[in-house]
């Protein structure tokens, strides 16, 4: 079981539906925080309404704090190679009022119950995810399904 204020995080970009699934399974996490700004995806099966409904089929509640994506300046960044640029700015949204109280948020409930932070990037060093993690200021496991 996690320690208080671990987070876990996670990419879906390279897997399934099930293969994520199972990973969250086998960590035990009761929680997938899902951090994209926009949650839709044109890989079948990670929007928003399926992935909270398979989520739910497996046991597993589903959070999505909107608040914690990356602003589209910051997607831009990381899409044309500028992963420095996508942190700089993301550190400054994160900043704000609607981010911060979204941060308490996922503090909070990392501190009541395994949770797991989702994003797309495999590569958890080329994601904001991490960067939220680091904010929540315990633990950071990073899950590879």
């Amino acid at each position: 079981m996690s320690r208080p204020g671990e987070v876990l995080t996670i990419g879906y970009e390279g897997t399934t539906p099930d293969r994520l699934i199972a990973a969250l399974k086998g960590a035990e996490v009761a929680t997938l925080v899902d951090v994209r700004a926009l949650a839709n995806s044109r890989r079948p099966g990670f929007a928003k309404g399926a992935l909270s409904a398979a989520l739910e089929a497996a046991g597993i509640g589903y959070l999505h704090l909107r608040a914690l994506g990356t602003p589209a300046a910051g997607r831009a960044a990381v899409r044309a190679g500028r992963p420095a640029e996508m942190r700089r700015i993301f550190a400054a949204h994160l900043a704000g009022d609607e981010p911060q109280a979204a941060l308490a948020n996922l503090r909070d409930l990392a501190g009541r119950q395994r949770v797991c932070v989702l994003c797309l990037e495999a590569d958890p060093a080329q994601c904001h995810r991490t960067l939220v993690a680091e904010a929540v200021g315990g633990g950071i496991v990073h899950l590879r399904p």
